[in-house]
């Protein structure tokens, strides 16, 4: 029956910042994209309709929606089990949204949805750095910090269908506020908004020369942390190296219940390459448990910015049957 499916699924990678559309073929192709903001849509009709005029061209250059076997969304929160994003911190909608029954009704295809950390890490499993692998750990580092987990080849939903939620664990004890209504989760220290909190922190607290003092403090983002870390900046270095540790010792813990065979790294974070990377490496190895030293790898994503969020929200597409 496989040969029976139309040719194209829809991936939506739905982020605290922009919404990405991919229409995808059977051989993991982006055959055409669209985005739209996130941000700043309050209300989530107009969202939905929003997301459906934008995606109208981009259906018609592919021959039309009855070309399209099925949509699959990552979002934040998103429960694979019901369809519905729930209580997500980093987006403008409040308590539990029917999103894909949404989208089905306005575009008549069935839809389907899970955590976006969850698509992220079907998409490495299928197309990317975790292809072959049962036992890995997906840290997705935007916005927020989200986290998908396979155990013997399977993700972990748990009961409810909201399991993996590694960036609310707590690593600061009364430390920062986390829109999750917790303090001191990981999510504060080392998602791309925890870099900004850090390095406004610093340049409020102490008086170290560094390149950020050129920025206002309200406008500095994580990119500009490794801007000028690329440059030698001695607190952007600190910035990362403070981060990377909190990120290493986190994974040390996460070891000590799944075994995966690699922790794999994936967001804008990334893009700082070894100035993050090597500080978490440090940091896991020097706490990760003995029995556990030296068999985690630790990976950046080998899909391109929201192709892997894109391409897992597609592969959910294609389990339609």
């Amino acid at each position: 029956m496989e040969n029976q499916k139309k040719p194209y699924v829809i991936g939506l990678d739905l982020g605290g910042t922009n919404s990405v559309f991919g229409i995808v073929d059977q051989n993991a192709n982006v055959v055409a994209t669209t985005s739209i903001k996130t941000a700043g849509h309050g209300d989530i009709n107009q969202y939905v309709d929003d997301c459906v005029e934008a995606l109208k061209p981009v259906i018609e250059q592919v021959g039309g929606i009855e070309k399209i076997h099925a949509m699959g969304i990552g979002a934040p929160n998103g429960n694979y089990y019901t369809g519905s994003i729930e209580f997500a911190p980093n987006l403008p909608w409040k308590g539990k949204i029917p999103l894909a029954q949404m989208f089905s009704e306005r575009l008549g295809i069935p839809v389907r949805l899970t955590n976006d950390a969850n698509a992220a890490a079907m998409g490495e499993m299928q197309y990317g750095a975790a292809r072959g692998m049962q036992n890995f750990i997906m840290i997705t580092l935007g916005t927020g910090v989200g986290s998908g987990i396979v155990v013997n080849g399977q993700m972990v939903l748990g009961c409810d269908g909201m399991a993996g939620e590694l960036g609310h664990v707590i690593v600061e004890h009364n430390g920062r506020q986390c829109g999750c209504g917790r303090k001191g989760c990981l999510e504060t220290y080392c998602s791309a908004t925890g870099v900004a909190r850090t390095a406004r922190e610093i340049i409020e607290k102490t008086d170290k020369p560094t390149l950020l003092r050129d920025i206002p403090l309200d406008q500095i983002e994580s990119k500009d942390v490794a801007i000028a870390a690329g440059k030698g900046d001695e607190v952007a270095k600190e910035i990362f190296e403070e981060t990377g540790r909190i990120l290493g010792e986190a994974c040390a813990n996460f070891a000590a219940f799944s075994s995966p065979e690699a922790f794999i790294f994936f967001g804008g974070l990334t893009k700082a390459g070894d100035l993050i990377m090597d500080p978490i490496k440090r940091a896991y190895e020097a706490t990760v448990l003995r029995i556990f030293q030296g068999k985690a790898k630790m990976l950046v994503s080998e899909l391109d910015g929201a192709a892997a969020a894109v391409l897992g929200a597609s592969a959910l597409g294609w389990e339609v049957k």
